[in-house]
């Protein structure tokens, strides 16, 4: 199995109970960087992966391929961590790796850890508050649509569809004994209460 681990933001006190009992019960654990290496030492002796930032896409596919190559190994004979820097689903190197793993190594059981992601931090760093509707961008074309408080499931989706939006989950009291994750369109209910989600992707 194949956990991603967010380790927040830098702060070593940010790093949730969950993370920590995952990096110290894992049989290995690899991180992208001395950042991360750092974070994680206190639990686990991590090993370093290269992911450099360049452009050449073969060097790229070759690089994330090697690295899979190791970490597949690995984790069909127990749990290995990849400990990240932020969220691993939130602009980050484990998604890469994700998409990497299910293309190769289908039978590769895949889990992310939560993390306080950057923009969370930076909210709590300039003392800004958020209450409405926000957009994250990182200079690409928006791909994407989490509708918060989604208490009219089935409207927010057709609206969705008019914008371009084609795949649709809907989640509900997420991390609770009453979890519901619904991933068909057809089964989307129409009504869901204030801890409702949905998100939409293009």
């Amino acid at each position: 199995m194949l956990i991603g681990v967010g380790l927040g933001p830098g702060d070593p006190e940010l790093l949730t109970l969950k993370a920590v009992n995952v990096l110290k019960n894992s049989d290995k654990v690899y991180v992208p960087g001395r950042l991360a290496k750092d974070l994680v030492a206190p639990y686990a002796d991590a090993e370093i992966l290269e992911f450099p930032m360049i452009r050449d896409i073969e060097v790229l596919n070759s690089l994330w391929k090697e690295n899979a190559d190791r970490i597949a190994e690995e984790a069909r004979k127990g749990t290995v961590a990849f400990g990240l820097i932020g969220d691993p689903n939130f602009f980050s190197t484990f998604s890469h790796l994700k998409k990497v793993m299910r293309k190769h190594y289908s039978d590769v059981e895949l889990a992310t850890i939560p993390g306080i992601s950057s923009i969370t931090s930076f909210a709590a760093r300039t003392d800004v508050a958020v209450e409405s509707s926000f957009e994250v961008s990182d200079g690409s074309d928006i791909g994407y649509m989490i509708h918060l408080k989604a208490t009219k499931p089935k409207s927010i989706v057709k609206q969705l569809e008019t914008e371009g939006y084609t795949e649709f989950i809907f989640a509900e009291k997420l991390f609770s004994d009453k979890e519901l994750i619904i991933r068909k369109k057809e089964e989307i209910p129409e009504k869901g209460n204030y801890f409702s989600i949905i998100y939409g992707k293009k």
